[in-house]
């Protein structure tokens, strides 16, 4: 996160499984099947994070099996996968977490790129503890008292301070400059993706132990580890614009789509099917729980998931 807030919300072991027809950091090499004229292929960005995962295994299914499209996933970080989208080297990117300077670049300025409308899914990043801590201690979820536990989150990782939690170093936060900001002791550690940072916050579930980390909603762990939003000082407009001197909440987020402006102006069946794609969060999490915890690979996630909701993905065919 998965973002200018993010993100993607977003890593994750089962990224490579989404690919039906191969895998390709674009960070590094294009897809042949992106933007191809009259083909009926479709390249996807497919971000790190497994509820990105899910919203492009679902498409790439509805896609193969109903209207009989190729389909290629790429693997993109965040903000490279605009630059790719606006050159169309991939078609469409299914899970955005706001990026304003990349829309004002590319679907104001440039016009590359082409809204393709919400994604039905309200995003949320903030810093959690385990709801059996702060059912302990309540005042913890007061950042204005988080020094006070500081010693409570300490690790050998985090140098006598105490650890926050966060993902993947990719991922674009503000944590960094809030502790700063915030005055407080603590030190950000990165577990290195979503995956090893779930494996984490798992293990220290299990044995019980206190722990502050970044996170995000939606997700499926809250189902099986409870967290509470430790309160940050409150998010208003523009509070966030200067990386270095944030010091407020991250904001509620609706995630959007977009789309190469040529794919959506000549995609066909695919470009209509991407942009009426809109789902809910108990959907999202339903895929995400199958690929991530049950082990399906995200092609059984999508099928499973498409064989008990028909009614919901009907309305997105032509």
């Amino acid at each position: 996160m998965r973002f200018r807030t993010i993100p993607a919300v977003a890593a994750g072991s089962a990224l490579l499984l989404l690919t039906g027809c191969g895998a390709a950091d674009m960070t590094k090499q294009a897809s042949p099947f992106a933007n191809a004229r009259g083909a009926r292929t479709v390249t996807l960005s497919v971000q790190s994070w497994v509820g990105a995962q899910a919203n492009v295994a679902v498409a790439q299914y509805l896609l193969e099996h109903e209207l009989g499209y190729r389909v290629d996933t790429v693997q993109v970080d965040e903000v490279p996968a605009w630059d790719a989208l606006s050159q169309g080297r991939v078609d469409a990117i299914l899970e955005d977490w706001g990026h304003p300077e990349q829309e004002q670049r590319y679907v104001e300025d440039k016009k590359t790129i082409a809204s393709g409308g919400d994604l039905g899914v309200t995003g949320h990043i903030g810093w959690y503890v385990p709801t059996y801590f702060a059912e302990q201690h309540p005042d913890v979820t007061d950042w204005k008292n988080l020094n006070k536990y500081a010693d409570r989150f300490r690790t050998p990782e985090s140098g006598g301070k105490g650890q926050l939690m966060d993902g993947s170093p990719s991922y674009v936060t503000n944590d960094k400059a809030l502790v700063k900001n915030l005055g407080l002791d603590y030190r950000v550690v990165f577990a290195g993706s979503e995956a090893a940072q779930i494996t984490q916050i798992k293990q220290f579930a299990k044995e019980k132990k206190p722990f502050l980390t970044y996170w995000y909603t939606p997700q499926w762990l809250f189902e099986q580890v409870p967290m509470t939003e430790v309160k940050l000082p409150a998010y208003k407009e523009g509070c966030d614009a200067d990386p270095a001197k944030v010091a407020c909440a991250y904001p509620v987020t609706p995630l959007q789509k977009f789309l190469n402006a040529d794919f959506a102006k000549n995609g066909g069946e695919a470009a209509e099917l991407l942009t009426r794609f809109r789902w809910t969060t108990e959907d999202q999490n339903e895929v995400s729980l199958m690929i991530a915890d049950q082990k399906l690979s995200p092609r059984e996630a999508a099928k499973k998931w498409a064989d008990g909701h028909e009614s919901v993905w009907k309305k997105w065919l032509p």
